[in-house]
């Protein structure tokens, strides 16, 4: 099930939402958990075995921890078995045929590549629960006592599938008393009006001159189409993703949790080292607590510092995906960082119009690296952009999509925002917050085009 979805909007809210409000405190953790495990089983029912054996492995395990003694040798054993299992189970679903095909590669094999379908929400969840584990064992929160609880946070339907990456320590005083009220309620639906509008009217929209570059074959698009190709899905997996983390937060808020937001206007950044600030925070902020900072973060010596970045990106290009022009991504987002923080962060700092240019000729660039099927379908479609061919493939799409490509870019500033947080009590706020909901709901009923991008990661 998807946010975007009419079973979504009009049975499972519904239902789910009336018998929260209406049950007494005590049973709210129940219901959001029951709630969240059907919404879960409406797409995977196989895993939800997983999802469960997560909740039942990792609530004995940091139990254990939170009781061993301090600094004792059973503490850290416990600690290393629930990092394993986790990390593990992460590598089985995910990267086993990744892994097969390169042995066979290497050493020229023909050992059978597994086909496992990748379990919805896995990367997502198995960083959640890591954090988890590694605050209990850092002495940061205390293990839950209830394994109802701990499971309401892993398992709560806002943030399963796509996130944002919710640490434990921000939601475990919520898990246990948690105030509902009518002003929530009414701020969660907005957020989550402008997150459903934002997926359903510009990202599904936009995303359609992406899919007719490929359903023409980068080989044969003209040097123009490729560029408003690429330009289209960088606005698109925006506004995919930020819609979805929208819809979150309202959801958590509606609930009672405070959700932290996800995006903080990545495409007016001056460098692509703020463009990572303000992208995905939660899984930046996610790697910067968990990854380099314990490996020494800035604090040594440069040689050590580049090093410790390279690991982190090396990783954020296997959390999104296996397949190496994920890992290429990665490393070439690590190149480009250290580039600039040797030699270019002061030069964009005085530049500020060339700087936002630059930024944004590497993020498409790199979009693009992102969503090819393959490294080789990437290098032809560079090949496009950077090679002229000419062509009046892209004049149809341009003529029907001006309009929502000019949209996206001015949504994706914060001037929009800044009027909405000052009125957003308003009555003309409120009518066009109405008209947008119904317009995305007539939009849904006549697509068959709804994906949300990031639930493949």
């Amino acid at each position: 099930m998807v946010f975007s979805s009419l079973i979504f909007i009009f049975r499972f809210m519904p239902i789910f939402f009336l018998l929260y409000y209406l049950l007494p405190f005590k049973w709210k953790n129940t219901v959001l958990f029951f709630g969240s495990l059907i919404f879960y089983a409406w797409g995977e029912p196989r895993y939800c075995i997983l999802v469960l054996a997560s909740i039942l492995v990792n609530f004995f395990l940091a139990k254990g921890i939170d009781r061993s003694e301090d600094g004792g040798s059973v503490r850290l054993f416990l600690f290393i078995l629930a990092v394993i299992y986790n990390i593990g189970m992460l590598v089985v679903f995910k990267y086993t045929g990744f892994i097969m095909e390169n042995i066979n590669a290497i050493f020229k094999l023909n050992l059978p590549v597994p086909e496992i379908p990748l379990p919805l929400g896995i990367s997502f969840y198995t960083f959640q629960i890591l954090s988890y584990i590694i605050d209990v064992y850092r002495y940061e929160c205390f293990a839950e006592k209830s394994i109802l609880g701990l499971g309401t946070y892993l398992i709560m339907f806002p943030q399963l599938v796509a996130g944002p990456i919710v640490i434990y320590g921000r939601v475990a005083d919520a898990l246990r008393r948690r105030r509902l009220s009518l002003r929530g309620l009414e701020n969660g639906l907005k957020t989550f009006t402008l997150g459903l509008a934002s997926k359903v009217i510009l990202a599904n929209n936009l995303g359609n001159i992406w899919n007719a570059c490929g359903e023409a074959g980068y080989s044969n698009i003209s040097t123009p189409f490729a560029w408003l190709g690429s330009l289209s899905y960088t606005l698109q997996l925006y506004f995919d993703f930020n819609g979805y983390s929208l819809m979150a937060v309202g959801l958590g808020e509606m609930l009672g949790f405070r959700f932290p937001l996800n995006f903080k206007y990545p495409y007016i950044a001056r460098s692509v080292t703020d463009f990572w600030r303000r992208w995905h925070i939660t899984l930046t902020s996610w790697f910067r607590k968990y990854v380099y900072i314990p490996l020494g973060g800035n604090r040594c010596s440069l040689g050590r510092t580049l090093i410790n970045m390279l690991v982190v990106w090396l990783i954020t290009g296997l959390w999104h995906g296996a397949a190496w022009n994920f890992i290429i991504w990665g490393l070439a987002y690590f190149v480009i960082l250290v580039f600039e923080r040797i030699f270019l962060k002061e030069l964009l700092s005085h530049l500020q119009v060339i700087s936002r240019i630059y930024t944004m000729l590497i993020v498409m660039c790199g979009w693009v690296l992102f969503a090819a099927p393959s490294l080789g379908d990437a290098l032809v479609y560079f090949s496009r952009m950077f090679t002229w061919h000419g062509g009046q493939d892209f004049q149809e799409y341009l003529h029907s999509y001006w309009p929502l490509l000019l949209a996206g870019c001015f949504f994706s500033t914060p001037i929009l925002s800044r009027l909405y947080h000052r009125h957003h009590r308003s009555i003309p706020v409120l009518v066009a917050l109405f008209v947008l909901f119904w317009a995305s709901i007539v939009m849904l009923v006549d697509s068959v085009y709804n994906p949300f991008l990031y639930f493949r990661f």
